[in-house]
């Protein structure tokens, strides 16, 4: 009976020795797989709730200091864009949207075991374009096409919650979900494309954007030991 409780227990610090892995190397570098986000709202689009899912969007760089990391992170999307404007049955927008972020931050884990939730904080400055046209939905109005160019700029603040996983020394997969403060000087340029009439546009604005899941994998080097 002891030689089974003392094997128990050399197994259970082998296995949270082993699970020490980020803390006992200096920095890391994380790719995100796959990321379900909300965008910043554009024009006066109908469906702000939905959700984008965006594959290897970002990268994050992290200083480990025992159960604390400080990181640097980046997103990138750029892809066609369809939506109703206004109303269901006013105008449809079509174009590319262009979103990215750069952001500094900190985070905490709660524990040194193979399995480790941790808080984290951002701050940043993001960036959102839509270049298209707007168009009428009902065939017989009189309006004519018009061209678009919405662009919104300004602060961030990001906290997450998240989780990881170690599988190697070396080696973690990673998921979190958070939640933009977006605070932005937005431009909203509509313009005729004969050049008759052009409209612009100016607001300051809050936006709150829920990011359901990030995840990805992590890469641990240049060892403290």
């Amino acid at each position: 009976m002891k030689k089974v409780l003392l094997s128990a227990v050399a197994l259970l610090f082998t296995l949270t020795s082993y699970a020490q892995s980020s803390a006992d190397y200096n920095y890391s570098i994380g790719l995100r797989g796959i990321s379900v986000m909300q965008l910043p709202k554009i024009l006066n689009q109908t469906n702000t709730q939905d959700y984008t899912k965006m594959f290897a969007n970002g990268a994050i760089i992290k200083f480990n200091d025992n159960q604390i990391s400080y990181r640097i992170s980046g997103n990138y999307y750029r892809d066609n864009i369809s939506f109703k404007n206004t109303c269901e049955s006013c105008e449809i927008a079509n174009g590319k949207v262009t979103d990215y972020s750069f952001k500094i931050g900190f985070e905490k884990s709660f524990n040194y075991s193979r399995i480790q939730p941790y808080f984290a904080f951002d701050l940043g400055y993001r960036s959102n374009r839509f270049t298209g046209m707007l168009s009428q939905v009902n065939p017989t109005a009189t309006s004519v096409n018009q061209n678009v160019d919405a662009n919104k700029n300004g602060l961030v603040m990001t906290p997450s919650i998240g989780l990881k996983i170690n599988i190697i020394s070396t080696l973690c997969v990673f998921a979190e979900s958070n939640l933009d403060f977006n605070y932005s000087y937005e431009k909203q340029d509509i313009s005729d494309p004969n050049g008759v009439g052009r409209t612009v546009n100016t607001y300051r604005k809050w936006e709150f954007l829920l990011n359901p899941v990030s995840a990805g994998i992590q890469f641990n080097f240049n060892s403290k030991n």
